[in-house]
């Protein structure tokens, strides 16, 4: 066994504690509807009031239960009381450490088309929203640009879409490391703990002073705090990225920057940010150095559709990584999630 995939057990194994010392979400019932070996896609409610399915595509890292950690702060229950049926692709630990579960063709077309698949067999609905955050999100917009017919619209969260030297903080980082090739020949399917570490690598200020400073910022705060030590607790979920997806990753989008390039090429077939039709809306932490501005609103720019929104988020206290606020924030949930479910109900009537 790999030391960091050993890493990954031990950091479970302290969650798994946590847990006994009563930091566990609270997560909304749901059941599932699909079960793969690289998925689980699971539905909360019922068929809702007539509102279009959303269907949440994760980062595939760690746990998807960051979108439903609380009550108080859960997107999930967000979208249940605005009448729209929700679904969310919940990742899995990949298939093989030795042959991994499929590249950017499975992650960002297949797995996401099974889902709507299913989706479409118990409501009807051929077209659904797409939400997904940070590589999750990145994720939902190639696919939108894959197919175009099956989104009714996009809702991207500190989603990186243009990549290199501008593209936020792992530009430098990756343009100076090794091919990822030479990482998988080590590991495998890539730990979780190996990702954490280059993260922190990448932005140390995001990763380790914030989250001190957002622990002190918490303490007179019993729901900030409480919030914090659950994120704390999530961060604890490691979940390997399967072997060819963190090839296709670092060396098709983070070195080559090909999806904004227009020059990816997925199953035989160009992937470009004018092939996306959909209305799109952004959410943006400003103060972001891993997703900064200018790695999400060229994006805006090169797009096909001509309806596109861009909401801005100024951060939280109680969220530990400033990076998921926008999902756990009350910030967020007072102010930025009602405006996206305003969004929402508004692109049921025009479409």
């Amino acid at each position: 066994m790999n030391l960091f995939h050993q890493f990954d057990r031990i950091r479970r194994r302290q969650g798994r504690l946590l847990d006994m010392l009563g930091l566990v979400p609270a997560e909304t019932p749901a059941r599932v509807v699909l079960s793969a070996p690289a998925f689980t896609l699971k539905a909360y409610g019922d068929t809702g009031d007539g509102e279009p399915p959303l269907l949440i595509v994760p980062a595939p890292i760690k746990r998807a239960y960051i979108w439903d950690l609380l009550p108080r702060v859960s997107v999930v229950r967000q979208c249940l009381r605005h009448g729209f049926p929700v679904y969310l692709m919940q990742w899995e630990q990949p298939l093989s450490e030795q042959f991994g579960a499929g590249g950017l063709a499975a992650y960002a077309d297949r797995y996401i088309s099974t889902c709507l698949d299913a989706i479409e067999a118990e409501l009807g609905a051929r077209r659904a929203y797409l939400a997904g955050h940070s590589l999750g999100g990145t994720l939902a917009a190639i696919f939108a640009a894959l197919h175009p017919e099956r989104v009714r619209g996009l809702v991207l969260l500190a989603a990186p879409l243009r990549f290199g030297p501008e593209g936020g903080s792992f530009g430098p980082l990756i343009a100076a490391a090794p091919p990822a090739r030479l990482v998988t020949a080590l590991f495998s399917n890539v730990p979780g703990t190996f990702l954490n570490t280059v993260g922190m690598l990448a932005s140390p200020a995001g990763f380790l002073g914030a989250r001190w400073a957002d622990l002190f910022g918490s303490m007179p705060d019993v729901q900030a705090l409480q919030t914090h030590l659950l994120v704390e607790r999530w961060t604890l979920d490691e979940l390997p990225l399967a072997r060819q997806l963190f090839e296709d990753v670092v060396e098709l989008l983070f070195r080559e920057n090909r999806f904004m390039a227009g020059t990816l090429t997925l199953g035989g077939r160009n992937v470009a940010p004018a092939a996306v039709d959909a209305p799109i809306l952004s959410v943006i932490d400003a103060g972001s150095d891993l997703v900064p501005p200018t790695a999400v609103l060229p994006f805006h720019d090169a797009v096909g559709s001509s309806d596109k929104r861009v909401l801005w988020y100024k951060g939280d206290i109680g969220v530990a990584l400033q990076h998921v606020g926008m999902l756990v924030g009350r910030r967020a949930h007072r102010h930025v999630w009602p405006k996206i479910m305003q969004w929402m109900h508004l692109h049921c009537e025009l479409r």
